[in-house]
């Protein structure tokens, strides 16, 4: 791809057999497309609910992933005929475990009751005891707790590994908290399935 000079014009140059020190093409050797007309970039979608407020009670299903879903967290193992499929945690991943435990335990406003930590991603269920005031999204229960995770582990590991926001999902009701319950406790054992093995 080069610019003519002369006009605001993007030019694709076709190879013709041409050699380096030959001289430049112009619009005429080569396809012209307008400027104006070059692929746009997709827009990020906002994966939050718009106007919910995430500091009120229920529960939540969050999922977050390591960057480039590189498995980092730890591996998968025990899948032989008499033993079930478990996760054995990197430093990484016991590095999120604890942090973890630690929010369940020094949090009034939640409850963390149930979590997986995978090779390239963790799954939690999050209930919201609820808070005063509606805070401002960034200050939200949900958003806080999860950047709260992803900064301490982070700085543990001296580098970035996380993807930039998490999926929420808003849990409905007690037959879908057990079903979202289910999926996380068979997790190790359909990871050769799951959406996030790469």
């Amino acid at each position: 791809m080069c610019r003519d000079k002369h006009a605001n014009r993007v030019l694709l140059c076709k190879n013709v057999g041409r050699g380096i020190l030959d001289a430049p093409r112009t619009g005429a050797q080569c396809g012209v497309v307008e400027e104006n007309r070059m692929e746009k970039l997709p827009e990020r979608k906002h994966p939050r609910l718009k106007g919910y407020d995430y500091n009120q009670k229920g529960g939540y299903f969050i999922t977050f992933c390591v960057k480039g879903r590189h498995e980092l967290l730890g591996q998968v193992v025990g899948r032989g005929i008499l033993d079930a499929p478990c996760m054995e945690l990197s430093e990484h991943g016991i590095n999120l475990c604890n942090a973890i435990d630690y929010m369940n335990r020094n949090n009034a406003s939640i409850t963390i009751d149930k979590y997986i930590v995978m090779p390239n991603h963790a799954h939690i269920i999050v209930i919201v005891h609820g808070a005063s005031g509606k805070p401002r999204p960034t200050n939200a229960t949900i958003p806080k707790l999860i950047s709260s995770l992803k900064r301490y582990t982070n700085k543990l590991a001296g580098f970035n590994m996380w993807q930039t926001s998490y999926h929420d999902h808003i849990i409905r009701d007690n037959a879908e908290y057990r079903r979202i319950w289910q999926y996380i406790n068979n997790n190790p054992a359909s990871w050769d399935e799951d959406c996030y093995h790469n």
